[in-house]
């Protein structure tokens, strides 16, 4: 079973591309996210058997929310419920040369509150093999970074596989008096890291979290030197010698409607694999053009790398990490945070399939 252990919100975003400034007073879309959440989403979809982790306020939202997860196949049994309120956050998507806007209403969440001795971490690891966790919790409040910490070690004694999306999130890390920003994310990030098998991250991230930088690459201008990655890797496995497997995420970004996207997965024996490869074998990203929604797309690798790595079918890493940059691919054509993709789906793209074609 997986486990995943996080905060989800409520997400708020106008129809469409459209500003909240141009619709409030008025309509919006409701629906849930969650780094971790929408991981465990996308495992269930794909058929897995998943656990989710969180705490939630006694009331309504939370109910909905924990019935929309169960519909999907997760368990939210060992949700911890206790004084609080659900999280929000506010998202518009971008267009054109307009990236995509989030704004954060956290303060005070159930899970900003909830101490590490409020869960119940031994039932809560019962049955499970391997837990996913991220970045984006411990930066919530010193309760959910403690809480997640501890999990983790837990975890780690009772012989589970872990990995984390380290998700550095700028406008988070701010619930240390003295200490704020890259450098928390850093001191915290480094207490957790020993205890990761399978780290993973976006084209940024390394730099962000572990002070470990891509060569001859600007992320703000949409050049990436691909091949960089495999030393950044190297470096994470020299700092860090229990991870076993790192992950980056390389997303090109023309435009908030044009990114190039895919990604690098490293073996801590030095073979490391890129997808999507051409006809001739080499790297060539997916265009994706026209994104309906981008938020979530990490989230939506993640599920997928996490997925092949446990099905014996993917026998090799190139076919693991193909299945994962597929998976992510189709979440930009995707309103939400949640990847609502079947296997069928992504092994189609993953096989070459991508001409969008009515499916009778």
């Amino acid at each position: 079973m997986f486990l995943g252990f996080g905060e989800v919100m409520m997400r708020v975003a106008p129809e469409h591309k459209l500003r909240l400034r141009q619709v409030l007073p008025g309509r919006v879309e409701i629906t849930w996210g969650g780094g971790e959440a929408n991981v465990c989403a996308s495992l269930a979809m794909f058929g897995n058997q998943v656990r989710y982790v969180s705490a939630l306020p006694d009331n309504t939202l939370a109910e909905s929310l924990k019935t929309s997860l169960r519909g999907l196949g997760v368990d939210t049994s060992q949700i911890l419920t206790r004084a609080g309120r659900l999280g929000v956050y506010y998202v518009e998507c971008g267009a054109n040369q307009r990236g995509s806007t989030v704004l954060y209403d956290r303060a005070y969440s159930s899970v900003s509150l909830a101490e590490a001795s409020e869960y119940d971490f031994a039932s809560i690891l019962e049955g499970v093999h391997w837990l996913h966790i991220s970045g984006i919790t411990p930066a919530v409040s010193r309760q959910a970074y403690e809480a997640n910490l501890e999990l983790v070690k837990q975890a780690k004694e009772a012989g589970v596989e872990i990995s984390c999306d380290l998700n550095f999130r700028k406008k988070l890390w701010k619930w240390h008096p003295d200490i704020q920003g890259q450098e928390l994310a850093r001191q915290c990030m480094a207490e957790v890291l020993p205890f990761v098998d399978l780290v993973i991250g976006n084209e940024e991230d390394a730099a962000d979290v572990l002070d470990i930088h891509p060569v001859d690459t600007d992320v703000t201008a949409g050049h990436l030197n691909v091949a960089a990655y495999k030393d950044v890797a190297q470096q994470i496995v020299a700092k860090y010698s229990n991870v076993k497997r790192v992950a980056i995420t390389l997303r090109e970004s023309i435009s908030a409607d044009h990114n190039n996207w895919g990604a690098m997965l490293y073996d801590a024996e030095g073979t490391a694999v890129f997808s999507p490869l051409n006809h001739e074998g080499e790297y060539e990203s997916f265009k994706i053009g026209h994104i309906v929604d981008r938020v979530g797309g990490g989230d939506s690798f993640a599920s997928g790398l996490l997925h092949a790595l446990n099905d014996s079918r993917y026998d090799t890493l190139q076919a693991v990490l193909d299945f994962a940059v597929a998976a992510s691919c189709l979440k930009h054509s995707i309103k939400g945070d949640f990847n609502y993709v079947s296997v069928a789906e992504v092994e189609a793209l993953a096989g070459g399939n991508a001409s969008g074609r009515v499916q009778r």
